[in-house]
C-alpha cells in the first residue's frame, strides 16, 4: 500500500488566498464572523469544492457541516480532520481556515492519487469557533460533544439581539440530523500556533498533547452618570473608574499565575459622552491556565478583587461566569502518529500544550483527539496581519496527510 503521498503545496496556497477573499478587510485580514452573510459564502464554496470531489456533505442541527469520502469499511466511524471557517471582527487568513483547507487538500490528494482508505475519511467545518459573534468560543462542537443542549446554542444572541437560530436559518445550514449522533473513529485538527515558540525555537512542527482550561466571565458595572462639570470628585459613583481598577487586578492575577493568563478583552461604555461620568461599564475577563486548581484561585482572586474594589467605590455590579472548558489531555496513539508523521518527513518538532482553545478540545470528550500546530510569525493571531508561510501550511498538511493515514492503517489492523 502506498504511503508516500505528497500535497500539493501550490493548491493548499491558493484555496487560503481564495476563500481570504470570502469576508476580506483593506488591511489584509478576515471579517468573517458566525453565520454571517460571508460565513455563508464560504460554507457554499467549501461545499462545491467537497462535492466535486465525490465526497458527501451533510449538516448537523447546529450548522456544523461533515464532508464525508467512503472507504472500504463504511461500518466504521471515519477519521475526521477540521476546524472552523469562522474569524474574529479583525482576523487574519489562517486561524482557523488552515485546519478546514488542509484537510481539503488532503482530501484532494487521497481524490487524485485514487488512494482508498479503510475507514471513511471526513472532514469537519465546526460551527461559531471564535465566539465573537455568538459567545461562548466552540458552541457548536460544545454541542457535538454534548457540553451544551442545542437549545442553548440556539438562544445565544450577538450585540444586535439576533439570535444563533435566526442566523443559522437565514443562511440555510441548520441540517436535519442531531449533533452528536455523527461518531468518529478519531479526529485531527491543523492549526497555526497562536503564539511564538515554534518560530523562537525554530520547529517546524508542534506536537499538540493538550488544552490548558480556561474560562470566560461578564461583569457588569453600575454607577451613577452625572454631570462632570457640576458632580464632585468625591461625590461620583464612576463605573468607568471601577472598571478600570478591576482591569488592573486582572492583568496582575495573570502576572501572579504564569504560566496561566487573565485578559480584559472587551469593554463597553456608557453613555460614553466626554462630558458626563460614566455610569454603567461592561466588560469580559478571559482567564486561563494548564492546571484546574490554579484556574480556581484566579477565579476566587477575580471575585474577591470584584467585591473589595466596588465596594470601596460605592459601585454595584454584576458578574457571571458564561464559560468554562476544563484542562484536556489528547488521545497518546494519535499524539504518536503526529509525531510519526514529522520525524518521516523530517521536520523538527517539539511537544507543546496548547494556549488557545480549540473545537478539539471538546471533541476529545467524545472521539480519540489531537492537534497539530504550526508556527505563524511572531506568534501573531486574532488580527488582520496573521502570517504564516506557505511552506509552513504545506508541512503542517503533510504532517495532517501522513497521520491520518497512520491512523486508517492501524484500525485495519
Amino acid at each position: 500500500m502506498r504511503t508516500n503521498l505528497q500535497i500539493n503545496a501550490r493548491r493548499l496556497w491558493e484555496s487560503l488566498m481564495t476563500t481570504a477573499r470570502f469576508g476580506g478587510t483593506e488591511k489584509g485580514g478576515i471579517r468573517r464572523l458566525a453565520l454571517s452573510d460571508e460565513d455563508k459564502q464560504v460554507r457554499d464554496w467549501f461545499k462545491a469544492e467537497c462535492e466535486a470531489l465525490g465526497c458527501t456533505v451533510t449538516a448537523d442541527e447546529v450548522g456544523n457541516m461533515f464532508a464525508t469520502r467512503a472507504g472500504r469499511d463504511n461500518r466504521l466511524p471515519p477519521i475526521a480532520m477540521g476546524s472552523h471557517l469562522d474569524t474574529q471582527p479583525t482576523g487574519g487568513k489562517f486561524d482557523g481556515a488552515l485546519g478546514v483547507l488542509a484537510a481539503l487538500e488532503v482530501m484532494r490528494t487521497l481524490h487524485e492519487q485514487d488512494y482508498e482508505t479503510n475507514a471513511p475519511i471526513e472532514i469537519v467545518n465546526w460551527t461559531n469557533e471564535e465566539g465573537s459573534r455568538f459567545p461562548p468560543a466552540m458552541l457548536a462542537s460544545g454541542v457535538f460533544a454534548g457540553v451544551f443542549p442545542p437549545e442553548y446554542a440556539y438562544e445565544r444572541t450577538d450585540r444586535d439581539g439576533i439570535t444563533f437560530l435566526e442566523a443559522l436559518e437565514r443562511i440555510s445550514y441548520r441540517g436535519p440530523a442531531k449533533a452528536g449522533d455523527h461518531k468518529l473513529s478519531a479526529m485531527f485538527e491543523l492549526h497555526i500556533e497562536q503564539g511564538p515558540i515554534l518560530e523562537n525555537e525554530k520547529k517546524m512542527i508542534g506536537v499538540v498533547t493538550g488544552v490548558q482550561g480556561m474560562r470566560w466571565y461578564e461583569i457588569t458595572i453600575n454607577g451613577e452618570d452625572a454631570h462632570t462639570g457640576a458632580t464632585p470628585m468625591y461625590l461620583r459613583k464612576n463605573a468607568l473608574l471601577g472598571a478600570a481598577q478591576i482591569i488592573e487586578a486582572v492583568d496582575a492575577i495573570g502576572q501572579k499565575h504564569q504560566p496561566g493568563v487573565a485578559t480584559v478583552g472587551l469593554i463597553e461604555n456608557k453613555p460614553n459622552s466626554r462630558n458626563v461620568v460614566p455610569g454603567e461599564v461592561f466588560l469580559t475577563v478571559d482567564l486561563r491556565h494548564p492546571d484546574e486548581t490554579a484556574l480556581n484561585d484566579m477565579e476566587s482572586e477575580l471575585r474577591s478583587a470584584l467585591e473589595c474594589t466596588m465596594s470601596a467605590l460605592k459601585l454595584a455590579y454584576e458578574e457571571k461566569k458564561i464559560w468554562g472548558s476544563p484542562a484536556v489531555k489528547f488521545a497518546p496513539e494519535l499524539i504518536d502518529f503526529v509525531r510519526d508523521a514529522a520525524t518521516k518527513s523530517g521536520f523538527a518538532m517539539r511537544d507543546m500544550v496548547s494556549g488557545a482553545g480549540h473545537d478539539a478540545a471538546y471533541v476529545a470528550r467524545v472521539a480519540p483527539t489531537t492537534m497539530i500546530f504550526v508556527p505563524c510569525e511572531g506568534g501573531l493571531s486574532h488580527n488582520e496581519a496573521e502570517a504564516t508561510s506557505s511552506e509552513e501550511c504545506a508541512a503542517g498538511a503533510q504532517v495532517l496527510l501522513d497521520a491520518v493515514i497512520a491512523c486508517d492503517q492501524s484500525l485495519a489492523k
